[in-house]
């Protein structure tokens, strides 16, 4: 059973699923992208693995206030040779790991040499909030500083927005383009909630022209290999950061486009 929404189902969102949405998106994407690419190029997923540490905070709320450190009695033994010396160890705890995170996305490679022209993102809650929102920054800051092309698709309605210069037109979900060629200006597209997702240029390596690529397409395969039609709650409004009407409008339209 396809979607009920024309464009982005906003029940995805923190349905607990989105992890398992942005691996079946990327590979779908992947496979899109490889059908249009010209001879000489290649689409190639790759994946990073991140340790996100507990904050401060949160090892304050789950450790007392009060911490306790001690030396391990020494046991009685021969008496050691005069000038040597002796220490004791302090008991300190490890810090704290709150989860791994694997974050997947897209290279696009010139062969012979496989030289990375492009590279896709499907931004996940982990890049918009801290404390993966920084190391996000860091990976998206070093990409931006190479001869290399950078789409950055934002498909969540939670948490901070990647930054630039100027604010950001108005819109729900947005994609950004940042072609190599113009540093370091950034083409922005958005659109609303009801909308269908567009089709958006991937640049290559210049002067070959973009491939297009029907975003909405591939949500469609995303959304069938994900049978997310039988696991998503469409019985309430959706739990995403619009505002109430908005919500309920989302709301009756799923109701409405499920019965028929």
């Amino acid at each position: 059973m396809p979607s009920p929404f024309p464009g982005m189902d906003p029940y995805l969102e923190g349905s607990g699923r989105w992890k398992d949405f942005h691996s079946r998106f990327i590979n779908a994407w992947s496979e899109l992208i490889a059908e249009r690419l010209p001879e000489g190029y290649e689409a190639s997923i790759e994946e990073k693995v991140q340790l996100l540490q507990v904050s401060p905070e949160r090892v304050k709320r789950m450790e007392p206030d009060v911490a306790v450190s001690w030396k391990t009695p020494v046991e009685a033994s021969a008496p050691r040779p005069k000038g040597t010396a002796t220490i004791e160890p302090v008991t300190i705890p490890h810090a704290v790991i709150e989860e791994e995170t694997r974050e997947s996305h897209i290279e696009i490679l010139h062969r012979p040499d496989r030289t990375l022209v492009s590279v896709l993102e499907l931004l996940s809650p982990s890049n918009k909030e801290e404390p993966g929102r920084s190391l996000y920054l860091q990976k998206r800051n070093a990409f931006l500083l190479q001869n290399v092309n950078l789409f950055e698709l934002d498909l969540l309605v939670g948490g901070r927005r990647l930054p630039l210069r100027d604010p950001l037109p108005p819109g729900d979900y947005y994609a950004l383009i940042s072609r190599a060629q113009r540093r370091f200006d950034c083409d922005v597209y958005a659109w609303r909630a009801l909308r269908p997702l567009p089709d958006l240029p991937v640049p290559l390596r210049s002067p070959d022209p973009d491939i297009s690529i029907d975003l909405g397409q591939v949500l469609s395969l995303a959304y069938d290999r994900g049978r997310y039609a039988r696991s998503l709650n469409y019985e309430e409004p959706p739990q995403i950061g619009l505002d109430s009407d908005v919500r309920r409008q989302l709301f009756e339209h799923a109701k409405s486009a499920r019965r028929r």
